[in-house]
């Protein structure tokens, strides 16, 4: 929550720098007269503008939705929030984890991580898939996206079709179409484990409802 807080107050300098820099540009010194006009203009498009910032980072950070992963461990909302963070990256790994078996065991044509130089662009291929998985996308993962926007063309290049696979549907829907422009094939929530079944055959969906609390975290 501490990291939420610092993020709402560096919006909230930022709105107050822009309004200041605003009536200071609108504003004669000379004269301390101004344009009300212009000046409600300025103002209102600034407050417009952060209106919609506020409203996605309530939404994204507010999202307290299970989810398949979070029921096998049986992770609740709240102990999540402790450290968001934390459970997004340790969620994400699994997550990898389990989709690179999963085609590794149904797929003949499963290929390990593309390694690309110094670049690794995705966790996995199959066939001309070059496939990244993520358990969720946030208004954290700013530098993620800028490779994701430069991964996208590098594996069109070789001859990969880039597809990127997410658990949650909570995603910053920024980022969501960051990736899309990319060159990203992105599928998120349920459509993520449709794409998975009709790429391996296999549920993956079904197969983490079976395990539902089978492997609790004990704290």
């Amino acid at each position: 929550m501490n990291a939420a807080n610092e993020t709402s107050r560096s919006l909230m300098r930022s709105v107050l720098l822009m309004l200041l820099e605003s009536l200071c540009q609108i504003v004669s010194v000379s004269t301390m007269s101004a344009d009300l006009n212009k000046l409600n203009w300025a103002l209102d498009t600034i407050l417009q503008s952060y209106r919609g910032a506020f409203s996605e980072k309530v939404y994204s950070d507010e999202n307290d939705e299970h989810d398949v992963l979070m029921d096998v461990f049986g992770i609740t909302p709240l102990l999540k929030r402790e450290n968001r963070q934390y459970w997004g990256r340790e969620l994400g790994m699994c997550w990898q984890r389990l989709v690179v078996d999963v085609c590794r065991h149904a797929r003949n044509d499963f290929g390990h991580a593309l390694r690309i130089g110094a670049d690794e662009p995705c966790d996995l291929t199959v066939g001309g898939l070059a496939i990244d998985t993520k358990y969720r996308i946030g208004s954290g993962d700013s530098g993620t996206l800028k490779k994701f926007k430069a991964y996208g063309p590098l594996l069109r290049s070789k001859g990969y079709e880039p597809v990127l696979l997410i658990v949650r549907e909570d995603n910053l829907n920024a980022a969501i179409t960051a990736c899309s422009a990319g060159g990203w094939t992105v599928t998120t929530g349920q459509y993520t484990f449709d794409y998975l079944r009709e790429l391996t055959g296999v549920d993956v969906n079904e197969l983490l409802r079976r395990r539902a609390g089978a492997f609790p975290v004990v704290r």
